[in-house]
């Protein structure tokens, strides 16, 4: 993206275009999102886990491997380019966090932001809890110790996000932020959510328990 005046008129017949094919972005989850957030994490845990055979013996699972906490990468639809944000929160319990970054406002908020920094909001956005517009999660586990960090991290990151930009400042330089954060490999931050949650995956070895180096 380029600010010289040579590009200024292509840029907003570009913005008028996309505004044009968008039905609709990435609003606000606010009250409709606060009432959803007591959704069971378990019951919407991504469909690879839930589509495993149940275990053939009564082995005890080794449950602590896991660790009682989790984050959840993950993508979904959207109109245009889809959404990354992530879960997290403590296996035993129904409640769910969700952080993410979008632009706040509108569908314009949404097309300006491919041209300078809009204002952002770093919460639910709607569809985030909707398993029927997930399409890649990558979830692993921590200790309370370690949560606690990544936790911290995760609001501060909120907090420190004041604005929101389609190439520079977006939804998956976000949670590819917190990946940092948690010691992960992070792919290249400039693709769909999909296919940088899958990556994220991958790289990673589908690795499940994440622990933190000591500070």
């Amino acid at each position: 993206m380029t600010n010289k005046a040579d590009r200024t008129g292509s840029c907003i017949i570009a913005g008028a275009a996309l505004a044009a094919l968008l039905a609709c972005t990435t609003p606000s989850a606010s009250a409709h999102e606060a009432n959803k957030r007591m959704a069971d994490a378990n019951a919407l845990a991504p469909a690879d886990t839930a589509s495993r055979p149940a275990p053939q013996s009564r082995r005890p699972v080794a449950r602590a491997e896991k660790g009682p906490y989790y984050v959840d990468f993950r993508a979904r639809t959207a109109a245009s380019w889809g959404h990354a944000f992530i879960w997290y929160g403590k296996t035993s319990e129904r409640a769910v966090e969700v952080a993410g970054l979008t632009p706040a406002g509108d569908t314009w908020a949404y097309v300006l932001g491919h041209l300078t920094w809009v204002p952002s909001e770093t919460g639910a956005s709607y569809g985030d809890l909707d398993p029927e517009y997930l399409t890649a999660s990558y979830r692993v586990y921590l200790n309370e110790a370690d949560a606690k960090r990544v936790f911290a991290y995760i609001k501060k990151l909120q907090t420190s996000s004041p604005v929101w930009n389609a190439e520079t400042t977006n939804c998956t330089g976000f949670i590819g932020d917190i990946a940092e954060f948690m010691g992960l490999e992070v792919p290249n931050r400039w693709q769909r959510p999909e296919a940088f949650v899958n990556r994220l995956k991958e790289m990673n070895g589908g690795r499940q328990m994440v622990r933190l180096s000591a500070e």
